[in-house]
């Protein structure tokens, strides 16, 4: 019973002053034995959270009246902290300028991760697929490359067949 009513009062005090160590001195218990009734008792567990969070709460309340209260005073601390937690128009802000060069060029590296993932999307057929990689391919070989010729491009293996050899 005793047990039932020293947790009460801590219960009492942590909503007075949300700080655990605080609350356990002005009952008389340690802190290890709040948190072990923590773990052991689901309950308290709750009770112990609401109580934390009502505690805050009033603490909150208070630093507002004060701070509302130096405001008055005419103190320009509390009032620009005021403003600036307040107000999104005095709220600290993050000016960041950066230079973006190639926008709407990728690396061979992104446009393999592209077209795979339009692969695996089936939103690109594997044929224009194929040709965008032959296009790719020659583009990187043209020092020095000669092209093939219509008839070159058309093997015995191929299933280019009566395409125009500017597609491949």
């Amino acid at each position: 019973m005793k047990k039932h009513k020293t947790k009460n009062q801590f219960l009492a005090e942590l909503r007075r002053i949300p700080i655990v160590q605080v609350a356990a001195e002005k009952t008389n218990v340690s802190r290890n034995s709040v948190y072990r009734w923590r773990n052991e008792d689901v309950e308290f567990a709750k009770l112990m959270d609401e109580a934390l969070a009502e505690g805050e709460a009033l603490v909150n309340d208070m630093s507002e009246s004060q701070l509302l209260s130096l405001i008055k005073e005419k103190n320009f601390h509390a009032l620009s902290f005021w403003l600036r937690h307040r107000n999104p128009r005095f709220k600290d802000k993050v000016e960041v300028t950066t230079k973006v060069e190639n926008l709407d060029q990728l690396t061979p590296e992104q446009e393999a991760t592209v077209r795979e993932a339009l692969r695996l999307a089936s939103i690109i057929p594997t044929e224009v697929n194929n040709i965008k990689q032959q296009n790719h391919d020659k583009s990187s070989n043209q020092s020095g490359s000669i092209r093939r010729n219509d008839e070159e491009s058309k093997g015995p293996n191929s299933n280019n067949q009566g395409k125009s050899p500017d597609v491949l």
